[in-house]
């Protein structure tokens, strides 16, 4: 449950449904199998997955929420394959040439007849609101994963106004700045780094272990490269890889925080389940402001 990336938005009105409340609502666009014909459907499922019958898990002002998405599974190469048999056969019994047209109509038709006997994967979108702070925490590597949560979200509500955080400063101004001789007081720069040349189609320099502190990391900032991606060390508590777009991945919570948890093991499912909830978003209630200060704070108008 743990989440292991952050896509950070704020909520622009306050979110005033209880838990309980919320539940409710999002039952009317709850996780369903995709049906013979259908390619794929998404709805919400318990966090706590087949442990659990509430569509969300409060601890404190926090409210967990998960997406289930389910895909039916047709590879490409499949349906090309049936389409090459079905042209060659018309083609040879009518003695003409298929044309594109064609093409594609058999190519729906095929897609309709597979689409029954193909078989379906399903995968899962955790997120949590966080009332106190006014965010919106999704456990996703990307925006277009948190915004097809989002999109359900305001689907089952009528509305939920969000926007994702931006920073006064400039992210990839302030980790150049941290690897040129300018380190953060909280956050310990790590052996990993993406530089870009700001041109356009500019040169990109990608590293993984490496000491950032060389002069051959120098060398490429000095020669106008910026960071736009850096591994970080937040109190020896948090490390994490933080991108220019605020897009935090590869989130571990440190030794700290894991006997922490060991600590409070025992119990069902769902008081496991709760006490590492529990734990994350305290940690993160702490570690978000922090960064943002780092980053110059919260955009004004945000």
């Amino acid at each position: 449950m743990w989440f292991r990336n952050l896509q950070i938005y704020l909520l622009t009105k306050p979110f005033e449904l209880t838990p309980e409340a919320l539940h409710e609502q999002l039952q009317e666009k709850a996780a369903r199998a995709c049906g013979s014909l259908e390619m794929a459907t998404i709805g919400w499922q318990s966090p706590l997955g087949r442990a659990g019958s509430q569509l969300t898990h409060a601890v404190g002002k926090c409210t967990m929420v998960c997406v289930r998405k389910d895909e039916k599974v047709l590879p490409a190469a499949v349906v090309r394959e049936v389409l090459a048999e079905r042209i060659a056969e018309i083609e040879e019994a009518e003695a003409r040439k298929v044309r594109r047209r064609e093409q594609t109509e058999l190519r729906d038709e095929i897609m309709q007849d597979l689409l029954p006997k193909a078989f379906s994967k399903s995968s899962q979108t955790y997120a949590y609101i966080d009332a106190k702070n006014g965010w919106l925490v999704v456990d996703a590597s990307s925006p277009k994963r948190a915004e097809e949560l989002i999109t359900l979200m305001r689907e089952t509500l009528g509305t939920f106004q969000v926007r994702p955080v931006a920073v006064e400063q400039s992210p990839a101004a302030v980790m150049t700045a941290w690897l040129n001789g300018h380190p953060s007081g909280e956050f310990i720069v790590q052996d990993e780094c993406e530089l870009r040349d700001p041109v356009e189609e500019g040169a990109i320099v990608r590293c993984r272990r490496q000491d950032l502190e060389s002069e051959e990391i120098a060398t490429h900032i000095n020669a106008g490269k910026q960071v736009v991606r850096l591994a970080l060390d937040w109190g020896e508590r948090l490390s994490f890889l933080l991108a220019d777009d605020m897009t935090v991945r590869r989130l571990r919570f440190l030794d700290v925080i894991q006997e922490e948890a060991a600590e409070a093991e025992g119990g069902d499912e769902a008081t496991r389940f709760d006490v590492d909830f529990s734990l994350m978003s305290l940690e993160l209630e702490r570690f978000l402001p922090r960064l943002f200060d780092a980053l110059g704070g919260i955009a004004k108008g945000e």
